[in-house]
């Protein structure tokens, strides 16, 4: 029984990069000989052992041999005759398929260190085109490692392309998406994740919404950039400057979808376009699962960024209502959060990226003063609970009437 430390861990130590998680691979073990060295079996599929001292994650080598469609098509095979090159062949990128021996000895039989000095995102073996994760994953490891000069290997994209027009990626299930969505967004360059999928044609199998915006014009006084599928890459790209929270870049990337419902005669004005996105934003969290916190920051992203962006032309009353709208009373800090989202929405134009927002201190500040104002228990005396509400409404807006 032989023990290897693989994939990730192997990459991120020659990269430099912190190692979060340690894998191990182990060549020439039944699952009984696991049992008797005192390690516990995880894993419904394949078995996985914890480590009775570490916890970490040892799984027997394995192969693969595709059945069906999908990700969940594959028949899974482990026997101590299985190599360890037969295990890494089976991984996605050569980057991943990688790993060292029990002196810290470097196994490297595809190249992949190679490839980590190339910067180049390179799959392993023609089994890639296999699992269609494989897709999700290589988008997530160039919003990952893009600031580090990487890039996907033209053959890698090809594969990626050939899956998709082969029907693979309608196989997809909404948690593994939404899975591998919410990881994505919370590396460097999301913005690279979204291009990605658009370039090998898996956005519109996936997410259709974000998809159908590519190609629809906006102003040119306020977007620059003018197409909305590129503006929404910008905005990815504003928002991963303002905040490593992939709730709130989540609700930066769904701010807009309504724009691809706007009738081309109508073109390039979107009226309208925050209540139909914001039923949008619902369709999408739904078919995906998406949780309920970053649902309901998008929503409110998508039907309220058009009045938030004309914050400084508002009457106080409109002020007032918005604040209200957001329930930026109950939920201060999601406000906060929703601020953000704005901002990234303005920010994520041609040549806007670095003007200011003064919008955002504005509502800020008007939610502060609407805070501070309260009403003292002589005044609550004998009122109901509405007559309550009602006051305190009144005395805000006679507050933010004072700095109009």
């Amino acid at each position: 029984m032989k023990v290897y430390l693989v994939g990730g861990a192997v990459r991120d130590e020659l990269l430099g990069r912190p190692v979060r998680e340690r894998d191990w691979v182990v060549v020439g073990a039944t699952p009984q000989q696991m049992l008797d060295a005192g390690y516990r079996q995880v894993g419904r599929d394949f078995p996985v052992f914890l480590h009775p001292e570490t916890g970490e994650e040892h799984a027997l080598a394995r192969t693969e041999r595709k059945t069906g469609r999908g990700y969940r098509g594959f028949e899974l095979s482990y026997s101590p005759d299985v190599t360890l090159e037969d295990d890494l062949k089976r991984r996605d990128l050569t980057i991943n398929a990688m790993a060292r021996d029990a002196d810290g000895g470097l196994i490297d039989p595809y190249g992949g260190r190679a490839d980590l000095e190339a910067r180049r995102l390179r799959h392993v073996s023609e089994a890639f085109r296999e699992d269609p994760v494989r897709i999700l994953r290589v988008a997530r490891f160039l919003a990952r490692y893009q600031p580090l000069g990487f890039s996907i290997a033209p053959a890698t994209l090809a594969r990626m392309r050939a899956m998709v027009a082969a029907g693979e990626a309608d196989a997809l299930v909404p948690e593994r998406v939404w899975q591998e969505m919410d990881r994505a967004l919370a590396e460097a360059a999301p913005e690279a994740w979204l291009r990605t999928l658009r370039d090998c044609g898996a956005l519109a199998r996936v997410l259709p919404e974000l998809d159908a915006l590519y190609g629809v014009p906006q102003p040119k006084k306020w977007h620059p950039e003018i197409d909305t599928g590129l503006h929404i890459e910008l905005v990815l790209q504003a928002a991963a400057d303002l905040t490593p929270e992939p709730r709130i870049r989540f609700a930066a990337l769904m701010h807009d979808l309504g724009k691809g419902r706007t009738p081309r005669t109508s073109w390039p004005r979107h009226i309208g376009h925050e209540e139909s996105g914001a039923q949008l934003v619902g369709e999408v969290a739904a078919r995906l699962r998406v949780p309920n916190e970053y649902r309901e920051l998008a929503l409110l992203a998508a039907r309220w960024h058009g009045l938030a962006h004309r914050a400084e032309e508002l009457r106080p009353r409109t002020v007032l209502e918005l604040l209200e709208a957001c329930d930026a009373f109950r939920r201060p800090g999601r406000f906060q959060e929703l601020l953000l989202a704005f901002e990234a929405d303005f920010r994520g134009r041609g040549g806007w990226r670095q003007r200011p927002y003064p919008q955002a201190d504005l509502l800020r500040k008007a939610q502060e003063k609407a805070l501070a104002t309260t009403l003292s228990d002589d005044e609550r005396e004998g009122l109901t609970g509405e007559k309550i509400g009602a006051l305190l409404r009144r005395r805000r807006l006679a507050e933010l009437s004072k700095t109009a």
